[in-house]
């Protein structure tokens, strides 16, 4: 099957972010495995965020070029009152993208054996593409109940598509209903991740981190006041590490609130997010939907200990007692009592941090290819 050709389909690669770092990493892992790979990005030619391997083809299209973004931009202007606009601009881009995804399949589907959506308003395109849909594999990063009346409705035409990949139990109990040929798959990890010793108690510092967009859904907000609640020794130090639209509102309130222990790092890359977590002994979470939550995985790898909220969907299919503690969405009360009974207790969170590394090993990405071969 090697030498079937494989189209994924997803927006972009110009930014830090979960799918584009889990596609990344698994297309050049394919096509170190001799599978040929295109990627069809659906913006103008950009540079890469995260590095594709060069034998792999990439495809652009500029979906801001188009009516219905100049549309979007309009209303973005002049109806900016309207209730509820973003909503109504985010079907019309959508409209835009599949005229022109459907335009470009047209010409180049019968290259292809396998397409692959990263996203799941692309996989609703597709499923709706009588020509592709018997090829089309729904790659799900997120939740199932993401997406609202319109997009959950086209949903139910997953039943079109070839097949359906998921990443926790949730989504895979809720698409097998609609698509007999759905699977589970775990996201793949960065090789660079996987390839880490154990760093023991005494080799790391004092430190909790958080790795995540700054954006409403991450909650990070919440991650503060958790923060300011925790009697955190003084040579303890937290680093939240990521860029997005709640940077200001979130150094705002660390400095109201004299959490000077609390560092802002901002977007870095791979390598010294890997450097930063291998020093930290703490990885929280604290979002209030995920697909899967990678970083969590990158934490064992990283020997850190992992707390996050037990949220829709992803963390309670890693999170065990072995590797540290799930709280219930929102029950700040009983985060706080886990942060402050590991950083005052080193015995206990020494034994954590070595159970949290042996627990990587489960997520080996070996294991994830095999799965991912039978698909493709």
């Amino acid at each position: 099957m090697k030498e079937k050709k494989i189209l994924f389909i997803y927006y972009q690669n110009i930014k830090a972010g979960g799918v584009a770092k889990v596609t990344t990493t698994l297309v050049n892992e394919l096509i170190e495995m001799g599978y040929i790979i295109d990627i069809l990005f659906l913006m103008k030619e950009h540079h890469d965020f995260y590095p594709l391997d060069p034998r792999i083809k990439k495809h652009y299209l500029d979906s801001f070029s188009l009516w219905t973004w100049r549309l979007c931009e309009f209303n973005n202007k002049y109806l900016k009152f309207i209730p509820k606009i973003q909503n109504f601009n985010t079907y019309i881009y959508h409209y835009g993208i599949a005229i022109l995804m459907n335009r470009w399949l047209r010409k180049n589907q019968s290259e292809y054996h396998t397409i692959v959506s990263c996203w799941y308003k692309l996989s609703c395109i597709l499923a709706l593409n009588k020509t592709v849909c018997h090829k089309s594999v729904s790659w799900e990063h997120i939740s199932h109940l993401v997406g609202g009346k319109f997009w959950n409705t086209l949903k139910t035409r997953y039943n079109n598509l070839r097949e359906v990949i998921c990443i926790n139990n949730d989504d895979y109990k809720y698409f097998k209903k609609i698509n007999p040929k759905t699977h589970i798959i775990g996201n793949i990890m960065d090789p660079e991740f996987e390839k880490q010793k154990f760093r023991s108690f005494q080799e790391k510092e004092n430190i909790i981190s958080l790795v995540a967009r700054l954006d409403p859904e991450k909650n990070i907000l919440e991650f503060l006041e958790i923060i300011k609640e925790t009697n955190l020794p003084a040579d303890w130090k937290v680093n939240i590490i990521g860029q997005g639209l709640q940077l200001d509102l979130l150094k705002d309130y660390a400095e109201k609130n004299a959490l000077h222990q609390v560092n802002f790092l901002g977007q870095v890359d791979s390598k010294v997010v890997r450097d930063y977590m291998s020093k930290s002994k703490i990885l929280c979470l604290t979002s209030i939907r995920e697909g899967f939550g990678i970083v969590l995985v990158e934490g064992m790898f990283a020997s850190n200990v992992l707390i996050a909220y037990d949220c829709p969907s992803g963390p309670a299919d890693i999170i065990n007692e072995k590797n540290g503690y799930l709280i219930p969405l929102h029950a700040k009360e009983s985060f706080v009592e886990k942060l402050n009974y590991l950083v005052n207790n080193p015995s206990v969170l020494e034994k954590k941090i070595k159970t949290s590394f042996l627990e990587s090993a489960k997520w080996k990405r070996e294991n994830i290819i095999k799965s991912w071969e039978k698909v493709l």
